[in-house]
């Protein structure tokens, strides 16, 4: 579509079961799909089962999530968060600290790009931010995390690719305060673990995640569980590549709470 940023995601916070937290996703999900058909947007889905219409921005897909939160009966900031996956890495301009928005033909530096998060912060209820800046700008990373750091989570993703070595950089040079964790990325469940358990021992949270090329394996619910990760990432409701990790927690949910 014609939208810069990656994906769009909700987190129900105020869930007090897994099985409960899928269901709740479930119905905003729903409650999208009839917002979007009733404005004539597209309800086709991207790789991930996320809605992908042409919007006029950023601000009216939050928008739209919104009201779709209020819609299902939920409150936004109480009951759902809203994530972001801007994948900046894709804005790398021809020099560093040098960005463009490749859809809309926007060109910015560092620091606007640091205020235009700033702002979205501001007006919505944001739990964190994927890759909000390029792999290698350590230096705007530093900058946005003194500035977000203590409001939101800064997810590194194409930042630390999964690495210990990359993130050991991240932390000594407090760039971001949280790893996305994708197993299939590093290439061994050792590897792994020891990137979960290092960004944990650092007061980094990790988020386990899928990849675009999914199947219904299930895997990664399975070490989500196991690393206490508190988080996964495994795309919209929607078809059995990314239902198949949802199911499995709820399974695993239900053996734990077997009296």
């Amino acid at each position: 579509n014609n939208i810069d940023v990656q994906e769009f995601m909700i987190l129900p916070v105020g869930a007090q079961s897994v099985k409960e937290g899928i269901r709740w996703c479930a119905e905003v999900y729903t409650c999208l799909k009839k917002l979007l058909k009733k404005d004539n947007l597209s309800v086709a889905v991207g790789d991930e089962g996320g809605f992908a219409p042409n919007l006029s921005g950023e601000e009216e897909a939050l928008d739209l999530i919104m009201a779709a939160i209020i819609d299902a009966g939920y409150r936004p900031g109480k009951d759902f968060m809203i994530s972001l996956d801007v994948a900046a890495s894709e804005w790398k301009g021809d020099r560093k600290g040098h960005y463009r928005m490749p859809k809309k033909n926007v060109e910015m530096g560092t620091d606007q790009l640091i205020s235009l998060w700033e702002d979205i912060v501001t007006n919505y209820p944001i739990f964190s931010i994927e890759d909000p800046l390029d792999e290698e700008d350590w230096e705007g990373w530093k900058k946005i995390t003194a500035a977000l750091g203590d409001k939101i989570r800064l997810v590194g993703d194409d930042l630390f690719v999964t690495n210990v070595a990359r993130l050991k950089k991240g932390i000594d040079e407090k760039c971001a305060n949280a790893i996305l964790i994708k197993p299939n990325q590093i290439g061994s469940v050792m590897e792994t673990i020891e990137a979960v358990r290092m960004a944990q021992s650092q007061g980094y949270i990790a988020i386990m995640s899928h990849r675009s090329g999914e199947t219904e394996d299930t895997t990664i619910a399975d070490l989500a569980v196991a690393l206490n990760t508190g988080y996964i990432k495994t795309g919209a409701p929607c078809r059995g590549e990314r239902t198949a990790k949802y199911n499995q927690l709820i399974r695993i949910e239900e053996m734990l709470t077997i009296k």
